[in-house]
């Protein structure tokens, strides 16, 4: 399995931005120019990029779509696009226009059918299901709500689906530059075969390579990399054994 280190590009406002824990108006990072941010990440050596429309999450309407459209229409690279994709319509507007992958979070979880249909129309390897846990249940609409369900059950439920993977992100610990947990990754990345990318609280190379070492597709660095924590150059280098 290879595994993907994703720069996430992240929108509200207009803006590229880092919250802590999800939470608005945490704002660790604010810059005015997305497609900026996006182009510094290909110059420091990336081929993927994870962009979410925190507006679309939270608000279930992605505002932010016109920004979206420029990066994926202008940079030539792999996408995954998340945030406030609540509707097939959504997800085939998406995807036309040259994102390689599809997130769907709070609309797998209202229509778990959802995933099989599109995954059957686009192909796996096209559809990930996003499962955001907070102290250990996974959440909904933008993590505002909280379901009496876990990850490794939902996980493999949409396995069976047809996800071509799983975005795990550790809302506890989003944002906060504290290092990673492994344990709860390991759960899931163990109990499914579907390639699995963490998110949250990843803070240095060490945390990378750990989430690659006990199995996971990939993970996604945000805060770290635009605070100047975590060096992404570097730890390019170091996936590649440089």
């Amino acid at each position: 399995m290879t595994f993907h280190l994703f720069p996430a590009v992240d929108l509200r406002g207009g803006k590229c931005v880092q919250l802590v824990g999800g939470v608005p108006g945490t704002e660790v990072v604010s810059l005015d120019d997305p497609l900026a941010q996006a182009r510094h990440w290909i110059d420091e050596g990336t081929d993927v990029l994870h962009i979410i429309d925190l507006d679309g999450a939270i608000q279930g309407t992605r505002i932010n779509a016109p920004i979206m459209r420029d990066i994926v229409g202008e940079l030539k690279l792999f996408t995954q696009v998340g945030g406030g994709i609540r509707t097939r319509s959504d997800v085939e507007e998406i995807l036309g226009l040259g994102v390689n992958r599809v997130m769907i979070g709070t609309a797998a979880l209202k229509d778990p059918e959802m995933i099989k249909d599109l995954s059957k129309q686009y192909g796996p390897e096209r559809i990930v299901v996003a499962l955001d846990v907070k102290r250990g249940a996974v959440t909904t609409e933008g993590w505002q709500k909280t379901l009496d369900k876990k990850a490794v059950e939902l996980g493999q439920i949409f396995e069976r689906l047809g996800a071509g993977a799983i975005l795990f992100t550790n809302i506890d610990i989003e944002g906060q530059q504290r290092g990673v947990d492994l344990s709860p990754a390991k759960h899931l990345i163990d109990s499914v075969g579907t390639p699995v990318i963490v998110a949250g609280g990843i803070t240095t190379i060490k945390d990378i390579l750990c989430l690659r070492d006990i199995g996971a597709g990939g993970a996604v660095v945000g805060t770290a990399i635009y605070t100047g924590k975590l060096n992404f150059k570097e730890a390019l280098n170091a996936l590649k054994g440089l």
